[in-house]
Parts: C-alpha cells; structure tokens; sequence
C-alpha cells in the first residue's frame, strides 16, 4: 500500500437521493464509499485499500471524509457532493516527537466480555463502553498510538445500524473525541494514521485526524 494515503473531504449535496439513503443506513454508506477504490481487492477490500471514513454534520451541511492508498471520487454516484483529494504526505512529513496536535477521532469503544471458566473455549460478546469507561478505553489505545492525550472531549454519536435485510441486528455505538495531544511516537502514530483505531471501521470509526496545535 502507498506510505501515503490520500484523504477526499466530500461536501454532501443533501438533493441527492443516493445521499439521503446512505446517511439512513450504514451498510450503503459503506458500499458508496468503497466505489471509490480499485476494484478485484480481494476478500478483504476495505483492509487491502486501506478505507477509512467519518461522517461529519452541522446544522446546515454534511461532509464525508474519506482516506484511502488511493481514491476515484469520479467513480461516485453523480450529484452525490463535491470532493476535494489531497495527499497526506505533507503531514506525515511534519510528525515528530514533542509535537502538539489537535486530533478528531469517531470510536466504536468496547471490549469482550470475559467468561467464566466453565464457558472455556467459547468467546464472550462484544460490549459497547460509555462514559469513564470509553474515555479510559480512548486514553489506552491513543498511548499505543504515540499520542499523549492532554484533553478528550466525549461527544456521544447516533448509533450506526445497518438496515439491509441480511445484516445483524446489532448497534455500532460511537463516539467522538476532539482534543489536544503531543506526539510521543511519530512511527506509531504513522500506522494508526494509515490503519485506523477501534472496531466499527466499516460504519464510520478509526478515521483519525490531526492538525498542528495552535501556538500561543
């Protein structure tokens, strides 16, 4: 895969009806976003082009950003938004230890549920974590993402739920996190970058994004 990932940020044209479905359903929000990388990936495409995505709404405008070894958004359903393609190239460049970033982050917070002995051999359900929890979760895999977290503010998602007829019933929960960091780890925090964080990757977490930090 490309060191260097590209990331198209997609101004969504709310008109569209292609957009409208996906917005309602997780699982075709996925399947769009996947046209926009090469085809005949294999059995795991996602992993094999390296796609992450996020969505991103306000009160007037919805943005879909999406990183990928390389993306077409020609290849888009038309009307479906505006897209603007940069490379990350530049940012990786600029990461080094002792720098201070901001970072935006949607996680899929959760662990396995451990069994009791009398259950060996089988694996425990997946379990949602909210609150402390989530926040204590977060502040874990971003050390082992060569970031320090000195602020994590929690902003609670509306669930991902697939709605096609054959998919699990189940509820991606999400949560977003805006913050500041100083880099501890710029070759780990590299492979996050590029591999994302967190379950949920198909429906819309992991994507991590950073920015230099403001100086005084």
């Amino acid at each position: 895969m490309n060191d260097h990932p590209v990331i198209a940020r997609i101004r969504l044209n709310p008109h569209s009806r292609d957009v409208q479905r996906d917005l309602r359903d997780a699982t075709q929000m996925h399947r769009t976003v996947m046209r926009m990388v090469p085809d005949n990936l294999g059995n795991a495409p996602r992993q094999q082009a390296g796609l992450l995505y996020r969505l991103e709404e306000t009160d007037t405008a919805s943005t879909l950003l999406v990183q990928a070894a390389t993306l077409d958004p020609a290849r888009l359903p038309t009307g479906y938004g505006q897209a603007d393609v940069k490379s990350l190239a530049p940012m990786f460049t600029a990461l080094r230890k002792g720098l201070g970033v901001r970072y935006r982050i949607v996680l899929n917070p959760a662990k396995r549920e451990r069994l009791s002995l009398e259950a060996k051999g089988k694996r425990g359900r997946i379990v949602p974590l909210s609150g402390a929890d989530a926040d204590q979760w977060w502040l874990r895999r971003a050390a082992e993402a060569g970031l320090d977290l000195h602020v994590l503010t929690p902003t609670s998602m509306e669930p991902a739920r697939p709605r096609t007829s054959n998919a699990s019933g189940m509820r991606h929960s999400l949560l977003r996190y805006d913050g500041t960091a100083t880099v501890t780890d710029p070759d780990a925090l590299k492979e996050a970058v590029i591999h994302g964080i967190g379950r949920g990757k198909p429906y819309g977490a992991g994507l991590l994004s950073l920015a230099p930090a403001a100086t005084a």
